[in-house]
């Protein structure tokens, strides 16, 4: 049983973060907290997909001068793919992170407060 926790590691965790970071967009009333919920749920999917890529008994994707006289065989490299595709996610998650970062900056400037509900309510026309 626990051989099989620790097999599916990756898994299971992916699914904590993305419950935690769901929790946090859908249940807090502060846009930091809701931005903190998003950052941990797009940890997750990193996870997940790194996760998923992993392959026993591989080696990088390098050719050597040994391989190149000989046949090559695909199936002991690592597809590098879902980790180019995961780092591309990081640095656009970075960026939406400082985008969203200046946004709370000027909200906090103009209603006094982070609070959605108080926002809603100040912005209201009367």
């Amino acid at each position: 049983m626990l051989e099989l926790l620790v097999d599916r590691f990756p898994y299971w965790m992916s699914g904590i973060l993305l419950a935690v970071g769901f929790y946090g967009m859908t249940a807090k009333r502060s846009l930091v907290k809701k931005l903190i919920g998003l950052n941990i749920a797009q940890s997750a999917v990193v996870l997940f997909y790194v996760g998923n890529s992993l392959k026993g008994n591989s080696t990088v994707p390098v050719l050597l001068k040994e391989h190149l006289r000989g046949e090559v065989d695909a199936s002991i490299y690592v597809n590098p793919l879902p980790h180019v595709l995961m780092l591309t996610a990081i640095v656009v998650g970075v960026a939406i992170t400082g985008v969203a970062i200046a946004f709370l900056v000027r909200i906090q400037g103009e209603f006094g407060t982070t609070d959605e509900d108080e926002i809603l309510e100040q912005a209201r026309p009367r």
